[in-house]
């Protein structure tokens, strides 16, 4: 099975660049997941934007600590099983914090999501959390987690954590592509899968807004950068439980290339 990993889809551009690039190789992969936290306008997501991700190709949509920034966010997540939200919110939340499914080459995939304790909002305990993930797709099919965390060595002990019980195990939230891409007794992992957006801007964000804040240490509203976007992502390869290789992939939008746009 040969999975598409794409990293945190930041507003419009990051959008328009996914439909790109699904739309011309979409049918290499059996299984395409995307982080889409970031989609509206780099908070949260709207039945809109998911909407237009699964339409591109996209069959998982994980989330992360900007899950209900968006009203409608939790009415969605109840209804859908194809949008997950971290595992480690509490009882109760809305939504699922994994799925199982079959991809298109007949194998048996379960995706969840957990977030992280350190330099971000804590919730409940993330490495029972995605144990309970595991335990919860049982011996069959592979397994592949998010660790949505702020620090890379939170994420590194999570892939030590699993390492052997899940296929691969991908960070995302630091908008950064690392270069840390390792397979470990079956279990692949990268410590930030990147930012698909506008590459030449503050994470996603428009350089303005953001060097403003930094030189006058006052709030400046932030906007979505604009311009073409960049594909981040990663290809694994999966067997069964085990993963046979993971690599990094940027797929870079040409100049008119339909990729850029209006964020929103």
């Amino acid at each position: 099975m040969r999975v598409l990993f794409i990293g945190d889809v930041f507003a419009t551009p990051g959008i328009r660049v996914v439909q790109r690039y699904l739309a011309r190789h979409g049918e290499d992969y059996d299984l395409v997941v995307a982080n889409g936290e970031n989609a509206a306008g780099g908070f949260g997501i709207t039945r809109k934007h998911f909407q237009e991700l699964r339409t591109a190709g996209v069959d998982v949509v994980t989330l992360g600590n900007h899950a209900f920034r968006q009203p409608e966010a939790a009415e969605l997540l109840e209804e859908t099983p194809r949008l997950i939200r971290p595992a480690t919110y509490p009882v109760g939340t809305p939504g699922l914090g994994h799925v199982t499914l079959t991809a298109r080459d007949g194998s048996r995939v379960t995706v969840g999501q957990v977030m992280g304790r350190v330099f971000i909002e804590p919730g409940d305990d993330p490495f029972a959390a995605a144990d309970a993930i595991v335990d919860a797709a049982g011996p069959d099919g592979a397994v592949i987690i998010d660790v949505h965390a702020e620090a890379t060595s939170e994420k590194k002990v999570m892939a030590y954590h699993l390492q052997g019980r899940a296929s691969a195990v991908i960070g995302t939230h630091t908008h950064v592509q690392t270069a840390d891409e390792i397979v470990v007794d079956g279990t692949a992992s990268i410590t930030d899968v990147g930012m698909t957006g506008v590459q030449h801007s503050s994470i996603g964000l428009g350089f303005a807004e953001m060097h403003a804040r930094f030189l006058t240490r006052r709030p400046h509203r932030s906007q979505p950068a604009t311009g073409a976007g960049t594909l981040s992502a990663v290809v694994i390869a999966i067997d069964g439980r085990r993963a046979r290789s993971i690599e990094r992939l940027q797929w870079r939008a040409e100049p008119g290339d339909g990729t850029g746009g209006e964020a929103s």
